[in-house]
């Protein structure tokens, strides 16, 4: 498996997620990119890791699955690292940046040895005013539609591939620069 830089200094956290199908979709999402690294802050008592339908969506990614670590709260979560992002797709948010210029200020901080971790919130109500105030960064996904938000498996996606290609230019540029 490819792994660069990026993959080390990245974490996804989810908080408060409430399906069990989404926490092992998301596994696999990121699994896909060559991340490992997953958090659970005050999951439901669906959304466990060893719940059967997490295991089923986490495909070929029970690994990342099973080595979730789980948290009391978002504080305890985000120690250690240099970076917060929080999602999301509420208006009026300001300093919203896209995947693209989060990706970008991650794979800079992996090369320097630094660490963020970027924290999803909850499917139906995102993340709260005091989830929000402990990030420093915060991005949205762009969406063309009149839709509030997309599923949380998919911003995960989203958000891993954006990591991955923009560690992989730099790569190149560093290769060839």
């Amino acid at each position: 498996m490819l792994r660069l830089p990026i993959h080390r200094a990245v974490r996804f956290l989810l908080v408060s997620p409430h399906y069990p199908e989404n926490v092992g979709a998301c596994c696999r999402a990121i699994k896909t990119m060559g991340f490992s690294e997953i958090g659970l802050v005050k999951p439901s008592k669906l959304a466990s890791v060893d719940h059967p339908m997490a295991e089923k969506m986490a495909v070929k990614s029970t690994d990342v699955l099973a080595g979730a670590q789980i948290f009391d709260n978002l504080d305890e979560a985000v120690v250690g690292f240099d970076l917060v992002v929080a999602t999301t797709s509420r208006r009026g948010v300001s300093g919203v940046v896209g995947p693209e210029a989060v990706a970008e200020r991650l794979v800079s901080l992996a090369g320097s040895s630094k660490r963020g971790c970027i924290v999803f919130g909850n499917e139906k109500t995102g993340l709260d005013a005091e989830d929000m105030s402990r990030a420093d960064l915060f991005l949205r996904i762009p969406m063309a539609a009149d839709q509030p938000s997309i599923n949380l498996a998919q911003a995960v996606q989203i958000v891993s591939y954006q990591l991955l290609r923009a560690a992989l230019d730099a790569k190149t540029a560093a290769e060839h620069g």
